[in-house]
């Protein structure tokens, strides 16, 4: 699937997706340590991090429906894209409802947010390896890049 929104000639969802992913799985790590340490701040953290990632992740969410709308109907890819896509609306879910158990004391979570959390990291492993499969698909059918290291030594 070749996306149609660029940044720099790549699909901007593509550049986007790392910022959740990192704000999320992070968090989550935060929780652990907040379990295993009992220190505020580790919990504070995660849960600003669960904020800007569940932002983050509606920016990218925006991107990925218009490069899922160019997907032909009745392809593979359509029905890869429509599972990436409502798993990852489910993560996005998962993870709102982690910070609004929070919301009220986020140096003291809840156990059922944390779970949550992992429910949901769970979930974005699957979703991205989903993900990854529609990149696949699409880089067999792009054109290498000239300067790329495996373009240089391909030409040898």
């Amino acid at each position: 699937m070749e996306g149609r929104t660029k940044g720099d000639g790549r699909p901007i969802h593509r550049i986007l997706i790392p910022f959740p992913l990192g704000l999320l799985a992070t968090s989550f790590f935060f929780d652990i340590a907040w379990l295993l340490f009992g220190r505020p701040q580790l919990s504070n953290v995660s849960w600003w991090m669960i904020l800007a990632g569940v932002v983050t992740a509606l920016v990218a969410a925006m991107f990925c429906v218009m490069d899922y709308r160019t997907i032909p109907a009745g392809t593979q890819a359509k029905k890869i894209g429509k599972l990436h896509a409502g798993g990852n609306l489910v993560v996005i879910g998962l993870f709102a409802a982690s910070w609004i158990l929070r919301r009220d004391d986020p140096s003291h979570p809840e156990i059922v947010a944390i779970i949550l959390s992992g429910c949901a990291i769970t979930l974005a492993v699957v979703t991205g390896w989903l993900g990854s499969r529609l990149i696949e698909r699409s880089d067999d059918r792009l054109p290498q890049d000239r300067n790329s290291a495996d373009s240089r030594a391909a030409a040898v």
